[in-house]
């Protein structure tokens, strides 16, 4: 097979979740275990931190590749899903993996996945994990892809386990309260192995130091250590200057490349992990910092996070998918300029939808549209749902329909922004 017609095996004989969803995630860490088995275990054979949590994990993943990169390690990263291209998946100092990787490894291990029947993203897992240790890197950014406790990438012993923060996402799997979610998510925090949290939040809190605290894991609140960090300027939508006081260091003056604001977060959380791995033995200079966060996207390959894509009419596009991605997305809508607002959304069809649309202003216009994935959620449905909360617009067939719609509608001072969905970005970058 090609690259085009391996991608097809894959997507047609595993399970993926962006197709059937919840029958795609497994209850256990068997499959898993048994492909990593069969690769003679990679997992143990490299240097990795693991982060999870409900949103910023992959912009904090990316922030501490790049930093690690300037700093001159050799870095793998997994994150997921992908927007474009599969290869998004496994990069090595910002590189994707080549596509005859894909092809060689599936083609070698094609009787393998018959006999175990892994889901897509466990192949997935154990490909990265199997060219990670291959390339030989320096240290892994591995980001958990749903949940935590049973995760396929739990299967990594990491220097340092990190979680974002809890919020209301996939409740059909982790559970209905925040603590569930927060005890599915605190499955990532291994015996003596030091965990960050990125976010103080008094719900779930606990859960988190008990489960330190079980398993002897140091354990830093990020929003304490660095809770004097804060924006000094945001530059229209081009970067973030950020002022990070240091007790008996020089402040730390970083231009973010990743404009929207929610990043101050994640910013914390990183250097508070840059912190963790110096006492740990990794040189990372602070102007390794400076110079890696200011061009975090071009190292990386990070897009989607409150990207610019259009200028006239300003068109701007966001991953923030659930009521605390969206909360932090209209924040930022609510620092730009404009006249009147269009807003480009589609969802997909196995989540709890009304907590997001209740939250959208009803002043803007409206254009629903169904990402082109078989769980998307029909734009009929979505225009239906929404009308009864005071929102009003069009359905249509396509998300670059909807799009093309909206800016042909927009003047030059109206703003435009497509999201709802990660896969409504991947279709509008």
């Amino acid at each position: 097979m090609d690259y085009q017609q391996t991608l097809d095996y894959l997507y047609t004989q595993l399970p993926v979740f962006t197709r059937v969803g919840a029958s795609a995630y497994k209850e256990d860490l068997t499959n898993t275990v048994a492909l990593l088995n069969i690769l003679d275990n990679p997992e143990h054979k490299f240097k990795s931190i693991h982060v999870g949590g409900t949103n910023g994990k992959g912009s904090t993943s990316h922030m501490l590749a790049a930093i690690l990169q300037i700093a001159g390690y050799k870095t793998g990263l997994y994150t997921s899903p992908h927007l474009k291209d599969f290869r998004e998946r496994i990069r090595i100092n910002g590189q994707m993996i080549s596509e005859q990787t894909v092809v060689d490894f599936v083609a070698k291990h094609q009787p393998n996945f018959e006999q175990i029947q892994p889901s897509f993203f466990e192949m997935t897992v154990a490909l990265a994990f199997d060219v990670f240790a291959k390339e030989q890197v320096d240290i892994a950014i591995v980001e958990v892809g749903l949940g935590g406790r049973l995760d396929s990438t739990n299967v990594i012993n990491p220097l340092l386990s990190i979680i974002t923060n809890i919020g209301w996402d996939h409740m059909n799997l982790l559970g209905d309260t925040l603590p569930k979610i927060a005890a599915e998510k605190a499955g990532i925090i291994k015996p003596a192995i030091p965990v960050i949290i990125g976010e103080y939040q008094p719900e779930v809190a606990e859960i988190f130091t008990n489960k330190a605290q079980q398993v002897n894991s140091p354990l830093i609140f990020a929003s304490d250590v660095k809770s004097d960090v804060e924006i000094q300027k945001s530059e229209g939508l081009e970067y973030l200057e950020i002022n990070a006081p240091r007790t008996s260091l020089p402040a730390l003056h970083i231009q973010l490349d990743l404009p929207g604001t929610y990043q101050l977060n994640n910013v914390r959380t990183v250097l508070t992990a840059v912190d963790e791995l110096r006492k740990q033995g990794f040189v990372m200079t602070d102007e390794h910092i400076v110079t890696a966060l200011k061009q975090v996207k071009t190292l990386t390959g990070l897009h989607g996070r409150w990207e610019v894509i259009n200028n006239q009419p300003l068109t701007i596009c966001d991953t923030g998918h659930n009521p605390e991605g969206i909360t932090e997305v209209l924040k930022n809508i609510a620092n730009v300029k404009y006249q009147h607002l269009h807003f480009v959304i589609g969802m997909v069809n196995d989540k709890d939808i009304s907590k997001v649309l209740a939250m959208l202003p009803t002043h803007a216009t409206y254009y629903f549209c169904r990402p082109d994935i078989p769980r998307g959620l029909e734009a009929e449905s979505i225009r239906q749902q929404a009308a009864d909360l005071g929102l009003h617009g069009d359905a249509y067939p396509s998300v670059k329909a909807a799009l093309q719609a909206a800016q042909a509608a927009a003047t030059d001072k109206d703003l435009v922004f497509a999201g709802g969905s990660t896969f409504v970005v991947a279709e509008v970058v």
